[in-house]
């Protein structure tokens, strides 16, 4: 598999183009800013796109696809739970998406947004905002707050610790780095043992 990561500095996003192999069918993950330089990205390297896959609305991750659509013709899949003005593929938890010669599994992990997905492809892993090097998304309330942790803890961290991991914004990293080190996972997980151990001294 092929994994090439255009950064921008609008939005400060990354963008993800992945194959399985070279100059074949091609998708992208959050084209939150298509320039020239992505453009380029994939004419140079013979890719031809053909399906682009979304993590979550927000505009840093989907401002691009206006501009991208007018170049390619392209499937769109996101969320089930999202809400588009242009057709695109649903997408639900735990489903298998085959294209481009890939298996793609989806991941519904709630709490940044409702609709955030995770796309795990062979040993790497596009987080989105769901989970970045060092921390994890922001969210509006404590309530998602909890849901996102949970979700993180029940649905990424029980997986190869040897994973990648690749986020929509920030420097890749690998799901054991962030078991040992990512601050808001080890702030929030020493919450609930101390939780825990006060109930067990009731």
């Amino acid at each position: 598999m092929n994994i090439y990561q255009h950064f921008s500095v609008i939005g400060f996003c990354n963008t993800y183009l992945v194959s399985s192999q070279a100059k074949s069918e091609a998708l992208l993950i959050d084209p939150g800013h298509v320039d020239l330089e992505l453009i380029n990205l994939i004419e140079a390297n013979g890719y031809k796109l053909k399906h682009v896959l979304l993590t979550h609305r927000h505009a840093s991750h989907t401002e691009g696809l206006k501009t991208l659509r007018k170049i390619y013709d392209v499937e769109v899949y996101a969320s089930a739970f999202s809400n588009y003005e242009f057709n695109y593929h649903g997408l639900e938890d735990h489903e298998i998406l085959k294209i481009c010669g890939l298996d793609i599994e989806i991941i519904h992990v709630p709490g940044h947004s409702l609709d955030s997905l995770v796309f795990l492809i062979d040993h790497a892993l596009f987080t989105g905002d769901t989970l970045m090097c060092g921390r994890i998304g922001s969210t509006p309330g404590y309530r998602e707050q909890a849901l996102l942790i949970t979700s993180i803890g029940q649905k990424l961290m029980t997986l190869d610790e040897n994973i990648l991991i690749f986020p929509g914004h920030g420097t890749a990293s690998k799901l054991r780095i962030e078991r040992m080190f990512n601050h808001d996972l080890l702030q929030l997980g020493t919450i609930e043992t101390e939780r825990q151990n006060w109930r067990d001294d009731e």
